[in-house]
């Protein structure tokens, strides 16, 4: 039963109001986002669900499904600073977080060293094709995705508040790439699957990209908006059963768990940590927030439950060769669970 207004205190009624502003600023996002990407509503609802938790995206399919124009599109209807890296082998992480140059002080005639910003120094950072660059680049983004901070040169430099990192993966292309590592692969949230789109929808596509009109979009929210959207999220109480929920999905998936299904002690060689139940929990209170409503539930937990523990889970190799995906075992650890 709902409780009336007046009965709630000054902060209650706060965090009712907010709550009824996110689930409207979700809608009016998604509105914008839909004004461009045909199609991928699950996608973009859960892009939009990591953002408001505070979590980072990584998006895999195949090329032309518009991984790229989607971020970027997102990034537009935010009111954040955006910058796109475009990964390549010969990429260095001085190409990412910057670099010290040696400068002459004019007033002085001394040289000194001034640090440049790289473009990891924005609200928004899209890494495209983000496995195309080696292990050593890769790991220039690890404490910049956990910590929101990048250290060069011994000195610490703190990255702008929100800070995201939106990146892209095109799962079939081998010649040039590299394996994400597991430590990197579990700092995302979310990895979100595209998949190809109807006729219907990819006739709306070729329609709509193929005339003059190209489809503007608004910016409905600012970053001190974001971040307050954050912290509701974070405000949200999480039921015991919740918790205990998350948890257990998690721990089943180690195959050394009692609770683990005959398939994962079978096809898995290590199961998803503790992160897979922090996020699975933080998704679920941005799913709900994103609906209206005040706490989450199971079914909450479950929506997340393939993107949270897809890309954290090693499959072992009997598991490549009999052909047995990730999407059938998390389905049978939820069934199980």
């Amino acid at each position: 039963m709902a409780v009336p207004a007046q009965a709630l205190g000054t902060e209650e009624r706060r965090d009712r109001e907010l709550l009824e502003q996110l689930a409207s600023a979700k809608r009016t996002l998604i509105s914008q986002v839909s004004r461009r990407i045909i199609g991928q509503l699950d996608v973009i609802e859960n892009l939009v669900g990591a953002i408001l938790a505070g979590g980072h995206a990584l998006l895999v399919g195949v090329p032309g499904l518009a991984k790229t124009l989607m971020i970027r599109t997102v990034a537009q209807a935010l009111d954040l600073t955006f910058s796109r890296i475009q990964f390549t082998p010969d990429l260095m992480p001085s190409d990412i977080t910057g670099t010290e140059l040696l400068e002459e002080d004019h007033a002085t005639g001394r040289r000194v060293f001034k640090f440049v910003k790289g473009p990891v120094f924005a609200n928004v950072v899209l890494a495209d094709e983000i496995n195309r660059a080696p292990p050593k680049t890769q790991a220039a983004l690890l404490q910049a995705m956990e910590e929101r901070t990048v250290t060069v040169a011994a000195q610490t430099y703190q990255l702008p508040n929100p800070f995201f990192v939106l990146a892209t993966q095109n799962p079939i292309e081998q010649e040039g790439t590299y394996h994400l590592p597991e430590a990197q692969l579990d700092r995302f949230m979310f990895e979100l699957r595209l998949d190809y789109p109807s006729k219907a929808e990819e006739e709306l596509i070729v329609t709509s990209t193929t005339g003059a009109t190209i489809a503007e979009i608004r910016p409905v929210l600012t970053g001190d908006e974001v971040l307050q959207m954050q912290q509701l999220v974070r405000r949200i109480p999480t039921p015991p059963s919740v918790v205990d929920f998350a948890v257990r999905l998690a721990r089943a998936t180690r195959p050394h768990d009692p609770n683990a299904t005959a398939d994962i002690k079978k096809y898995v060689s290590y199961g998803a940590g503790p992160r897979a139940s922090q996020f699975l929990t933080l998704g679920a209170k941005a799913r709900a927030a994103m609906e209206g409503r005040p706490v989450p539930d199971l079914d909450d937990v479950r929506a997340c439950a393939y993107h949270v523990l897809r890309h954290r889970t090693v499959m072992n190799f009997q598991a490549e060769a009999e052909g047995v995906g990730m999407a059938q075992l998390v389905e049978g650890t939820l069934k199980a669970t």
